[in-house]
């Protein structure tokens, strides 16, 4: 064995095909970990066993029947059998108490895990400031465990955003127009959500700190 920690990627599903972006297996690769795609399954119990880490990348939406909304016009939910196993994993990685790192749709799912709401679309039920499906825009990080205090600028890419946070979840970065951009627990070893991509920007600061904090609790 190597004595890499094994991180385990979910994969999206469509028809009878399993995908997933090669940017996610990379960055876990130049941090130091081994990465392992996991396609839904219904054997979360054995993959949450195997793996040091749990990854829960983007992807479409999350279907809003989870946080008991009727879908609106502009969602696109993943397949039920991706996000039904991506509980289902999430439930025993914790019982495990592993690292989990959520990233845009997977920082949605995980705050819909913990009963939070999230709009379903914002350009359409909120007055936001700035666009979030396109570019680049500011975030600011305030005082945390796990990122490095300030203001910096990342890629933004949803249409979704957290409405109302999950139980045991602190938000600790903020867009200027006060959206959360990323949040936390407390009370457990390492769970971050981000609502950026920082796997597309691995020659950025703030990405490679990120994922090498994630890899690190993710070490045997």
């Amino acid at each position: 064995m190597s004595g890499k920690p094994l991180v385990g990627i979910t994969m999206d599903k469509e028809s009878e095909q399993v995908k997933m972006k090669h940017s996610y297996s990379a960055a876990i690769r130049k941090s130091g970990g081994v990465p392992v795609f996991l396609p839904p399954d219904q054997n979360a119990s054995d993959y949450a066993a195997l793996i040091d880490g749990l990854l829960i990348p983007g992807g479409d939406d999350l279907d809003p029947e989870y946080y008991g909304e009727p879908v609106s016009p502009q969602v696109k939910p993943v397949s039920r059998e991706r996000s039904d196993f991506e509980f289902s994993l999430l439930n025993r990685v914790m019982e495990l108490r592993k690292p989990v790192l959520g990233i845009c749709y997977g920082m949605q799912l995980l705050n819909v895990f913990f009963g939070g709401k999230l709009f379903q679309d914002l350009a359409s039920q909120t007055e936001v400031a700035i666009n979030h499906k396109t570019g680049y825009h500011e975030i600011v990080i305030t005082e945390n465990r796990f990122l490095e205090e300030g203001t910096f600028s990342v890629n933004s890419t949803h249409h979704q955003g957290v409405k109302t946070i999950g139980e045991g979840l602190s938000a600790f970065v903020f867009s200027p127009d006060t959206l959360a951009e990323a949040f936390s627990r407390e009370d457990y070893p390492f769970l971050v959500g981000v609502q950026w991509h920082p796997e597309r920007d691995m020659g950025n600061v703030l990405s490679v700190h990120l994922f090498r904090k994630f890899i690190e609790a993710s070490q045997r």
